[in-house]
């Protein structure tokens, strides 16, 4: 790890991650050829963007300027607008500031809202796009201001339909509910809030290792009827709940009467054991949809992430996998994927 924050070069990409974890991303940045660079805390940077996204990456952007002013001294706003000129402007923008999520970048968040209202002021009228819930669909561009330690600043973009996250430096806070027995509620927030489509009223979702019932509470507050399965009790309000069946046994030897719309795994077990489970249920087409959090060991976490990926896509049929360390995951890992009939 360089003893100082070093700059990103133009023209390559700028990864964020969780602090702890840049030598995993480095090292699948290298597993793709990309020719990794480690630049501080919490930051990578590659030649290119591989076109499977590393799991340890939270959010990639294509470098387009780089300040590292003596001293730390602030960068004249001007020259960032200046520097976004060549961007296209016949589509919004939606403009994030944001510093790495480690120790000594969140010293730096004060400066990074001063920056991000200071630029945003400056751009022309009706250029800035308010509400990221349309940066997608109205094919706006992501561009980031990340204000790292050591005086670096650093200004990239990618469209927001190739983001990894639209939060600023992929940190999607999820707010938690003051009734959630756990941080297990705010991690299938998190996951769901990057899916295409989300369970909803009327869905059969099954929960697998569901107790104490954080992700059941979750997915029946959004309308689901939910069957949990794990050995121990559900919160008594759960149990009771009509929406709710509790089936009392291992998920292992659970097989369920009815095909689910969606599959929930969140059970801290062996990793390859959890994903030969989940490749069962692809591959007897018992569910359409799958969303699942996969516990990592303490080495060895890339191999053990190639034989899980092709756990699910080979032995279990799974489509459209997506394997990522979200902002609210420790050492673990949310997969998602779908099963077409």
């Amino acid at each position: 790890m360089p003893a100082q924050t070093l700059a990103a070069q133009p023209a390559r990409w700028l990864w964020t991650c969780r602090e702890g974890f840049e030598s995993h991303l480095f090292e699948e940045l290298a597993w793709a050829d990309a020719a990794p660079r480690l630049l501080g805390p919490a930051l990578v940077e590659s030649q290119q963007r591989p076109e499977v996204p590393p799991a340890f990456g939270r959010a990639a952007e294509k470098v387009l300027a780089t300040w590292a002013p003596p001293g730390g001294a602030q960068v004249p706003v001007e020259d960032i607008v200046g520097a976004m000129s060549g961007l296209p402007s016949r589509v919004p923008w939606l403009v994030r500031a944001y510093t790495p999520d480690s120790a000594k970048g969140n010293t730096q968040a004060g400066r990074a809202e001063a920056l991000e209202a200071a630029v945003r002021a400056a751009l022309p009228s009706g250029r800035v796009l308010e509400d990221d819930s349309r940066a997608r669909e109205s094919g706006a561009l992501l561009v980031g201001l990340c204000v790292a330690p050591d005086g670096v600043l650093m200004l990239g973009a990618v469209s927001a339909r190739e983001a990894l996250s639209l939060a600023p430096g992929g940190r999607r806070r999820m707010k938690r509910a003051g009734e959630s027995p756990s941080r297990a509620a705010m991690k299938l927030e998190e996951a769901l809030d990057g899916l295409a489509h989300e369970p909803g009223r009327g869905d059969v979702c099954v929960d697998l290792g569901a107790a104490p019932g954080g992700w059941t509470q979750r997915l029946v507050a959004r309308g689901a009827r939910v069957v949990a399965v794990d050995p121990a009790k559900l919160m008594p309000e759960l149990a009771k709940n009509p929406r709710v069946q509790h089936i009392q046994e291992s998920a292992f030897a659970y097989a369920p009467e009815e095909s689910a719309d969606w599959l929930f795994c969140d059970m801290a077990w062996r990793p390859l054991e959890v994903a030969q489970l989940l490749a069962k249920w692809g591959r007897r087409r018992w569910a359409r949809n799958l969303v699942a959090n996969i516990k990592l060991p303490m080495k060895d976490k890339n191999p053990l992430l190639l034989r899980v990926r092709q756990t699910l896509v080979e032995d279990g049929g799974w489509e459209g996998l997506t394997v990522r360390q979200l902002y609210h995951d420790r050492d673990e890992v949310t997969v998602t994927a779908h099963r077409m009939r």
